[in-house]
């Protein structure tokens, strides 16, 4: 058997997981098993500070990057809250795409590490209930219909950049031959965040550095680091195959199963 169809021997075993594994996404511990946030961060800049002017500069740079159709585009593609958002985000840079189809290992890790980290969000942005700054100058975001939903809810800490970084900081350990493209496309979601409006400029700075946080804190978890194995058998196998039909025709199979199964 030649290395091809060893690869994709390879990706008919892993892609057994995704009939249990697809439908629904689960946190590795509770909110109470993660560092606190309120702890970790220093409060955001208060209006007529140096860094509020910062924040105030960077929110007039991000209306002025609307003006640039392609940079608008992106900004809007990452204001969508969904882990598919995410995984269309970094497939370009990973060199595949990521979905529960394509890559169940992959989308499995993704997908219960962003709502493991989701939690950790609610208790700081509950705390320090910082208005947004579309809502502050009472201004129209650059995507109403996604972060309008958002007006009343506290942007800080920024639930977006939480979910990219920790993303990139998960990625690059799959495929660290593609960290510097892969760190580059965080950079690029979390400024989309100042560019929608959504979010001042230290709510990205501060959420960087708490994606940071969640990242280590998930190496304590054995289940993380299981499944992290298990996503890079199976990237491995992807590169070394470079993508079998067949195989993944039997996924797509699979992952309609158990669609059905979570629909009854």
């Amino acid at each position: 058997m030649n290395q091809k169809a060893n690869s994709c021997l390879v990706l008919c075993l892993l892609s057994v997981a995704l009939v249990s594994s697809v439908a629904v996404a689960g946190p590795y511990c509770s909110v109470a098993d993660l560092p606190d946030l309120i702890k970790c961060l220093p409060p955001p800049p208060e209006p007529g500070s140096a860094d509020f002017a910062r924040d105030v500069a960077r929110y007039e740079w991000g209306k002025e990057q609307r003006k640039n159709p392609e940079r608008a585009a992106l900004a809007r593609h990452d204001a969508v809250w969904s882990y598919e958002t995410i995984a269309d985000a970094f497939s370009a840079p990973m060199g595949l795409k990521i979905s529960a189809v394509d890559t169940p290992e992959l989308w499995k890790l993704l997908s219960d590490s962003l709502s493991t980290s989701d939690q950790m969000r609610v208790a700081p942005k509950a705390y320090f209930h910082r208005r947004r700054p579309f809502a502050y100058f009472n201004e129209e975001p650059l995507c109403p219909k996604e972060d309008g939903v958002w007006r009343d809810e506290g942007s800080y800490p920024s639930g977006h950049t939480l979910r990219s970084t920790l993303a990139a900081l998960i990625l690059a350990e799959v495929n660290p031959a593609k960290a510097g493209e892969i760190f580059f496309r965080a950079w690029q979601y979390g400024e989309s965040r100042v560019i929608s409006g959504a979010h001042w400029q230290s709510d990205v700075d501060m959420t960087r550095f708490a994606a940071a946080i969640a990242y280590s804190s998930l190496q304590t978890k054995p289940a993380f680091r299981s499944q992290m194995e298990r996503a890079k058998k199976e990237f491995s196998a992807h590169m070394m195959g470079g993508g079998c039909g067949i195989i993944r025709g039997m996924i797509k199979s699979a992952a309609k199963t158990a669609d059905g199964r979570a629909a009854d």
